[in-house]
């Protein structure tokens, strides 16, 4: 599972890396280019609750074995695509079936291991996407540079078979067939609800506190080539060091949530964590004020290590309220949540970035994770309150 979130991240990140070069030749501006990544997000969006709900009912091994079907040939698409309207919808039919990879990384933790270890399990699983970051410059900058950004769409599709192959033979466990028969008949008790403030406090606690990783991942290579006028071999050469920050927090932060937290189960802990988090998210402001590629390069890789904290914790927070056998619409919905976020303010971003706004725009994404921190305060105290409530007991 770990494996497949690196293969998505090698997928999706791959536009954002060749983002220069493909709009220099597609003539696409750079809020066209948010609106093609909003395309993905929405379909993303959608993609995560849908796939975390036929995961939980049909079980991983064949649910996987669909969706990365889906994603491999829309990713291979790209190829073919010429202006805004192709690259669109390529990117749409890839978010959708990208949406099992989370539900399907948080399923498989829980269904196997025990609750004191799933918190680094599921930091291993999701940190995939990071690592896939990690070298999608490392590998995608020669092979585009060989064989031309086209070249590079169809090693994406290419990778993506590699996996079916090798899925077909690992997933034979009987747990990643398919819910057990006690799981089959809780499957309508134990879950979120949305009309419970815990569901929002979990979904505002990952999808703004995260906020800026969808941030570095899609504007840095513009911001690279813009501002410090880098070339697309340049900016492949240090692309990769911002995601090796959310790497390593994915560790750092499943450590401490198992050992802190316990998996989620102390709201005091929780607090303590993302407030830390919203604290340390301020300096990446700091970032279009200075003219250092290593010092930019370094805000990055800090930002993303922070938003791992925000991720995992609220998937702790989640998983201590909520039956294991919705861990896969909990991970949809709040993969979903980060994507519909994504959606909304990418194409903003884009005119800011159009107009050479670029501290301004640091400065807005600076403040979701401050308004998430707020939000899940809030909401997570309405809860406790709910259910000390007479009515409740």
């Amino acid at each position: 599972m770990m494996l497949v979130s690196v293969i998505s991240y090698i997928d999706r990140n791959t536009l954002a890396l060749l983002a220069p070069t493909i709009l220099r030749e597609t003539g696409l501006s750079a809020e066209q280019y948010g609106f093609v990544i909003s395309a993905f997000s929405i379909s993303y969006m959608i993609g995560n609750p849908v796939w975390g709900a036929i995961l939980d009912r049909i079980g991983v091994r064949h649910g996987m074995m669909i969706s990365v079907s889906a994603w491999t040939v829309a990713s291979v698409s790209h190829v073919f695509a010429t202006g805004f309207g192709s690259f669109a919808a390529a990117r749409a039919v890839l978010g959708f079936g990208e949406g099992a990879t989370f539900p399907g990384s948080m399923q498989t933790a829980t269904r196997t291991l025990p609750p004191e270890q799933r918190s680094r399990g599921i930091a291993v699983s999701y940190s995939g996407g990071a690592l896939g970051a990690i070298i999608t410059p490392v590998i995608m900058t020669p092979v585009a540079a060989l064989w031309g950004w086209r070249g590079a769409f169809w090693f994406t599709g290419a990778i993506g078979a590699a996996w079916l192959l090798q899925w077909a033979v690992l997933s034979r466990r009987e747990d990643l067939a398919r819910p057990t028969p006690a799981e089959a008949a809780t499957k309508h008790a134990g879950g979120p609800h949305w009309t419970h403030p815990r569901t929002w406090a979990f979904l505002c606690a990952y999808s703004l506190g995260a906020l800026p990783l969808g941030f570095v991942l899609y504007q840095t290579s513009l911001y690279l080539s813009a501002v410090l006028h880098q070339s697309q071999m340049q900016i492949g050469a240090v692309l990769w060091i911002p995601p090796l920050g959310w790497e390593a927090g994915y560790f750092f932060w499943g450590w401490v949530t198992d050992r802190f937290t316990r998996g989620g189960a102390d709201p005091r802990s929780i607090n303590r964590m993302f407030l830390l988090c919203t604290l340390l998210s301020l300096p990446l402001a700091l970032a279009p004020r200075i003219a250092s590629v290593p010092l930019t390069m370094a805000l990055l890789f800090f930002a993303m290590f922070v938003t791992a904290g925000f991720i995992i914790g609220s998937l702790a927070y989640a998983n201590s309220y909520y039956s294991r056998a919705h861990s896969g619409l909990i991970a949809g919905l709040s993969a979903g949540s980060w994507s519909a976020m994504v959606a909304v303010v990418m194409p903003g971003f884009g005119r800011l970035f159009d107009r050479g706004h670029y501290a301004l725009a640091f400065d807005v994404v600076c403040l979701f994770p401050v308004v998430g921190y707020l939000s899940w305060r809030l909401l997570d105290g309405s809860a406790a309150r709910l259910a000390q409530s007479p009515k409740q007991t």
